[in-house]
């Protein structure tokens, strides 16, 4: 078996993540532990095993996509729009806050203004994956603090698109075009509005028509997760916010608990893939 072949990365992250798993739950651990260890000590700053992580890193971001999809098929847009007006306040506030506090700090260590900027900016957001990914499940799906917690770490990945537009302004001359602000803005409602009418109008005829065929369910459901995914984008939004609104219009239909439960699996098979590779790109 070619050690640059798919298969081969796939039988080796899985069968040491299993293993170094175990040993993670018997030092209660969580079983995330467990992958990125595994990914040290394959990646390249280890025994470089897998020395090439591309492969991985892509394959690696489905499995977020997936998470953020299941995340929105828990959570009713009523509900959900009701937490984010509550939270919008606390999570400008304590952005503000860390960015403040980090550009303090590293330009009393003498980093020039440009780079304090920079590195208070990335104080302000948190890791979405690895804070869902610890919240049980019952927490983040039934309970009111994981609807919080949601929505402020989806909050944080607006600002944190405005301020990479605003990165990506500097490094042009010129500074971001008006096609790049213009899809900004207009992006979230309109990615919003289109996934809505869609939803009403083609999803949930086809799913009600061919309800009784499992597998067409699970492709279309798929396709639309990716599909959402992609269009946002292409907006300028994030692979993650797309995800995320295609579940949330979809949680209201009848057979989202069915589509949930059908997907947990290749969530989760993805997910591993994805601390792996978090792992094998650390340098030590």
């Amino acid at each position: 078996m070619s050690p640059d072949s798919i298969v081969f990365h796939i039988f080796v992250i899985f069968t040491g993540s299993a293993i170094l798993a175990t040993f993670a739950l018997y030092a209660r651990q969580a079983l995330l532990v467990g992958y990125i260890v595994w990914g040290i000590v394959l990646g390249p700053s280890g025994f470089a095993l897998i020395s090439n992580t591309d492969v991985v890193n892509d394959t690696a971001e489905i499995g977020i996509i997936f998470l953020l999809f299941l995340l929105g098929l828990s959570l009713q847009p009523q509900d959900l729009l009701h937490t984010i007006r509550k939270t919008t306040v606390v999570t400008v506030t304590s952005s503000l806050v860390f960015a403040i506090v980090g550009f303090s700090i590293v330009y009393a260590f003498g980093f020039n203004f440009r780079e304090s900027l920079l590195i208070g900016a990335s104080m302000m957001f948190s890791s979405t994956i690895i804070g869902l990914k610890l919240l049980p499940t019952t927490v983040l799906h039934h309970k009111h603090a994981g609807e919080v917690m949601v929505s402020i770490l989806l909050l944080q990945d607006l600002i944190a698109i405005v301020i990479l537009l605003i990165i990506q302004g500097w490094s042009k001359e010129g500074g971001a075009s008006l096609i790049d602000i213009g899809l900004l803005i207009l992006g979230l409602p309109g990615l919003v509005g289109f996934a809505l009418l869609f939803e009403r109008f083609v999803l949930v005829k086809l799913i009600r028509r061919f309800d009784k065929i499992q597998e067409y369910i699970f492709l279309v459901t798929i396709g639309w997760c990716l599909g959402m995914a992609e269009l946002a984008k292409l907006f300028s939004l994030s692979h993650e916010i797309g995800a995320f609104i295609g579940g949330v219009v979809l949680a209201s239909s009848p057979i989202a608990r069915f589509i949930a439960e059908s997907l947990k699996p290749v969530r989760d098979f993805f997910l591993v893939i994805f601390f792996f590779s978090l792992g094998a790109n650390l340098n030590l």
